[in-house]
């Protein structure tokens, strides 16, 4: 199984660019980031501070790092229009020599759409409008010219070059609707999850591959989780009771050894490592990220 770093999307350059070069010298797979334009808040309202756009700082770490890969966690077509992110995606593909992947979402936050006016559409009409951006994308990627007459989106004998050198979709969703989508459109499948959720949710993907047609083991699979290190059993259990329920992992190196392992056995293919659990500085957040690498994920690469 493959490794990967998910700074947030409030670290500032210096620090992703240590992050993407400790990653590549030290032999995880890439950096994800998040495509997000505010933090999220409990209650929804407009939060401050610094965050990143996420397809230049990918951009800028293709041309950086020379063969990490590069992941968007994920686009939310509600804020992307389908052509335009097809072809940003693009061209880090190019940038990059086929190291980027193209994570799309249906959007969700609610404070960054209605501080910037972005069109939050009811959950049904949400997913149907991803639907059509998925296909729509799909089609530019894979045809020479591509026609497509939707609801939302409309192409006319429409050209795409350069192809991307490789490309893949990647859909991170939970609800089984959103699943048939992936599985009848995306490359890849993510989904957040404790090894209790993701053995749920993979077997709702199961079902929705057989639902479309898709054989579930050729879809690449990731997912991701919080992870916290602990040293000593009070520490871990102080955690465990507070660390949020189904996305966490907690335990000392051997603990969480025995953990991943769950995800290696489910097949899943990479797992990303948010940092915002590792600690309140950049030093802090190397030094737990080096540790995990050679106490924890050692076992693995």
């Amino acid at each position: 199984m493959k490794f990967s770093i998910f700074p947030s999307y409030e670290r500032a350059w210096p620090e992703l660019v240590d992050l993407a070069r400790f990653a590549q010298r030290t032999g995880w797979h890439g950096i994800w980031f998040a495509d997000h334009f505010m933090q999220q808040t409990d209650d929804d309202t407009v939060a401050d501070g610094p965050s990143a756009e996420c397809w230049t700082v990918l951009a800028a770490l293709a041309a950086t790092v020379p063969t990490i890969h590069l992941t968007s966690m994920v686009s939310p077509v509600t804020i992307h229009h389908p052509v335009v992110l097809a072809k940003r995606a693009t061209t880090v593909d190019q940038i990059s020599g086929g190291r980027a992947v193209l994570g799309l979402g249906a959007g969700w936050q609610i404070n960054e759409h209605d501080a910037y006016g972005f069109e939050l559409r009811a959950p049904g009409d949400r997913v149907t409008h991803f639907e059509e951006a998925i296909e729509v994308i799909h089609r530019l990627l894979h045809e020479n010219r591509s026609t497509f007459d939707g609801r939302w989106y409309r192409l006319s004998d429409a050209p795409f070059d350069p192809k991307p050198q490789h490309l893949p979709l990647l859909v991170g969703t939970g609800s089984p609707r959103m699943m048939r989508i992936t599985a009848r459109w995306a490359d890849c499948w993510n989904t957040w999850g404790d090894p209790a959720q993701l053995r749920d949710r993979t077997a709702m993907f199961r079902a929705a591959c057989a639902a479309v047609g898709r054989d579930p083991d050729g879809v690449r699979r990731s997912a991701q989780a919080m992870v916290f290190l602990t040293d000593g059993d009070a520490a871990r259990d102080r955690l465990r009771a507070t660390a949020p329920e189904g996305r966490s992992l907690v335990g000392s190196p051997a603990e969480l050894v025995e953990l991943i392992g769950t995800y290696v056995d489910a097949g899943v293919d990479e797992l990303a490592i948010p940092d915002f659990t590792l600690g309140r500085t950049s030093e802090r957040r190397m030094a737990t990220y080096e540790r995990l690498r050679d106490e924890v994920l050692a076992a693995f690469m």
